[in-house]
Formats: C-alpha cells, structure tokens, sequence
C-alpha cells in the first residue's frame, strides 16, 4: 500500500508560470486543495501539457484558492498559510526575467516562504531552480553553461542563493525537508512518464514530468530525495522512470 504524506492541501508558488500551472493541474486532479499566491490570477491558466484540448483556457476549481498577492511581500506569504491550517505540502515554482521581477526575487522570496512554514510547522517543500546550479555547474550542456556565465549571470546567481536557504548549515530551511529539484531543458509538450535522476550531463524534460516529482517529493512519505538536491531529465541518465501508469509512487529503479 502506498505509504504517503497525510496531505490535504498543497500551497504553490509561482503557480501561475508554465510549471507552476502544472503542478496546480495535476495536484487538483489528485484531490488535493491547493492554495496559490499570484500578482495577477487571471493568470492561473490551464497548463500546456498535460491540460489537452483546454490548455490555455482559465483553470477552476471549487478546491483552488488564488490569494493576490507579491511573494517578496511576507505579509502575503503569510495569508497563504492563514488560510487553511492542513497545508503538509509547498511547491515553489518561481521564476520570470530578473528585469521585471529583480535580482534578487527568488531568494527574497522564498526565504518568506521558509519563514511562513516555520512559523506553521509545515516541513515539506519541493524547490525548483536549475541544472547549473551549485554543484550540478559540470551537468550544464556547453551552450547553456554560455548562457549562465553571461546573460544569465545575474538570475543564477539568484539561484544559487535561494538553494542555500537549504543547503547552508545556517540556513533558515536546512531542517526542513525539503527537495531542491534541478530539472534539465524544459519543454511543454504532454508528460512523457520518464523521469530520470542523473549524474552526468542533463537532457531535456518536459514541466509535466517535473511537476509530477514535485508532487513526489512533498506527497510521498518515503521520497529518497529528501535534503537532497536531484537533477531530473527524461533524456540520458539512469535513476527513476516513471511508468504510464496512474500514481507518482508506480516508479521504479531503472537498473
């Protein structure tokens, strides 16, 4: 029998971005409550790959909460948590061009995310940031290891910052338990069902796939990824595959 999380509702930031709808999308279709913090709800759209013929179109839902709200704001932040005292879950799908959010958004804000589940005693957090990031700088493709020390030099170093609110020894959120995922090229297509954690250089994968770990990592009670910082792709790599079956807990080793 699969041994999970005793989770009711699920809190996700950066719900309205390409995987943050994802991740909204697929929690709702496994009967969680998910409450989301958004600047603008009309946003909160129905996700490209796994949404089918209503992608794109608004996503509703008697057991979706949208607060408006900034999540550098900790005020905000903290009205996500006042709402509902069952939240076992945290996924943060943040993101956007550091010249309309800032240099510094991701760190900001989910150092007020870290603070707000403290003060709640929620544990469970699933992280999304990059391959590239803190030791998985080797796992980068060339071209995009290009990409990180110029153009992108700012938002990795962002980043790398946000990871460390774990990582770090003295980090605010180093004994929560979180899983700091490092997905490889993102795409929008449908989920493919293979999810591989690798060590060498990172393939693509596309957000339904990535969602679908993230629902694994604050779902299930037996993660192996727990304080851990997995690089996730559907190409290249062996680990875990996730077969097309129903269940985030259907996946197997692969060797």
């Amino acid at each position: 029998m699969r041994d999970t999380c005793s989770m009711k509702t699920v809190a996700v930031f950066g719900g309205t971005g390409l995987l943050g709808r994802e991740c909204v999308y697929q929690a709702l279709k496994q009967n969680y409550s998910v409450i989301v913090l958004a600047r603008d709800p009309s946003k909160m759209l129905v996700p490209q790959g796994s949404g089918g013929a209503a992608a794109d179109s608004p996503l509703q839902d008697p057991r979706l909460k949208i607060i408006k709200g900034d999540v550098t704001d900790p005020a905000a932040v903290d009205r996500v948590f006042e709402e509902s005292d069952d939240i076992s879950g945290v996924i943060v799908a943040l993101g956007g061009k550091t010249k309309l959010v800032g240099p510094t958004m991701l760190t900001d804000g989910t150092r007020n995310i870290v603070n707000s589940m403290l003060k709640k005693t929620v544990k469970r957090i699933a992280v999304v940031t990059s391959i590239g990031t803190g030791d998985s700088e080797k796992q980068a493709p060339l071209h995009f290891k290009a990409l990180m020390y110029t153009v992108m030099r700012s938002i990795f170093a962002d980043k790398n910052n946000q990871e460390k609110l774990f990582t770090d020894p003295k980090g605010p959120g180093h004994n929560l338990e979180y899983t700091i995922i490092r997905p490889g090229g993102l795409g929008n297509s449908k989920p493919t069902g293979v999810i591989n954690v690798i060590d060498g250089q990172a393939g693509s994968i596309q957000r339904a796939d990535v969602a679908s770990f993230c629902l694994g990592a604050i779902g299930d009670a037996n993660f192996p990824y727990i304080r851990k910082t997995p690089c996730i792709s559907s190409i290249g790599g062996t680990g875990w595959r996730k077969e097309p079956e129903k269940g985030f807990d259907d996946i197997k080793t692969a060797d």
